[in-house]
């Protein structure tokens, strides 16, 4: 099944309908993840548009929003939820230095700890007050019975907070664990070969670009992180959404009656 949506602006962008759940599938063009829109361009606007997407939910920091804005039509709610606002240097806030300019964190690269540095990171997403605080809006954005049309969220490369943000949605939803770590994996399929002239360029400028890939694309050892600290501190998912984000019984059904065919 292809839920892929073919903008050449916005790669790593899909529709998280006909996925299995408890109960049927996720509702086709109801909700969809992707990369940044700030390179949206004129020539995609027409097939966003036909997509119905009434509100956009940006994970990214302050500073990344401000540096590349997304550009959106003028009908569509935007709806800004800093993830990392409590822990600005995590790794997936610094997403966006490392496609401007990857010698820039070559020390790190090259120090063997980009792969720790990112399972930090997603063990912050399930623990950092700002994250709590973020994803807790999230799904009740999602939730809300006054919003209409679909609903569109994204980070910066939509592989990170974005990830996390679709694994628990789907999680919440009824799927298994397999069903949520496939689309997580898939951003390797579908953002990696979009980002090939930086791995081009980090070649030509005699950087290894195997280098690159743990910061620039998914491991299923990252999402396990962000699982083992959901067990770790709140039992299970059904903890992490009733005692970590402090979410209704009514929101939570509002998600499934929602979400679920």
């Amino acid at each position: 099944m292809d839920r892929r949506i073919p903008l050449a602006s916005v790669p790593n962008m899909r529709d998280l309908g006909g996925l299995p759940v408890s109960g049927g599938t996720v509702r086709r063009r109801e909700v969809y993840r992707s990369t940044m829109l700030a390179n949206l361009s004129k020539d995609d606007l027409p097939s966003f548009e036909d997509l119905g997407v009434a509100v956009v939910v940006d994970l990214r920091t302050e500073s990344e929003r401000t540096s590349q804005p997304d550009q959106l039509p003028p009908d569509i709610k935007l709806v800004d939820l800093d993830v990392l606002a409590d822990n600005t240097l995590a790794a997936a806030a610094n997403i966006g230095q490392l496609v401007k300019d990857p010698e820039s964190i070559i020390g790190i690269l090259d120090s063997g700890q980009a792969e720790t540095l990112m399972a930090e990171t997603y063990r912050s997403l399930v623990t950092l007050p700002s994250a709590l605080t973020a994803y807790r809006s999230f799904f009740e954005v999602l939730a809300d019975p006054e919003r209409s049309g679909a609903a569109l969220f994204h980070c910066t490369t939509g592989k990170d907070r974005t990830g996390w943000a679709a694994a628990s949605l789907l999680l919440l939803l009824g799927a298994d664990e397999q069903t949520a770590l496939d689309d997580y994996m898939e951003t390797n399929t579908d953002l990696l070969p979009a980002l090939q002239p930086l791995f081009d360029m980090a070649s030509k400028n005699g950087i290894d670009p195997d280098m690159l890939e743990p910061v620039l694309g998914v491991r299923e050892s990252y999402l396990n992180a962000a699982l083992d600290e959901v067990a770790s501190k709140y039992g299970t998912m059904e903890g992490y959404f009733t005692t970590a984000l402090k979410l209704s019984d009514s929101t939570l059904d509002a998600l499934r009656s929602r979400f679920v065919a």
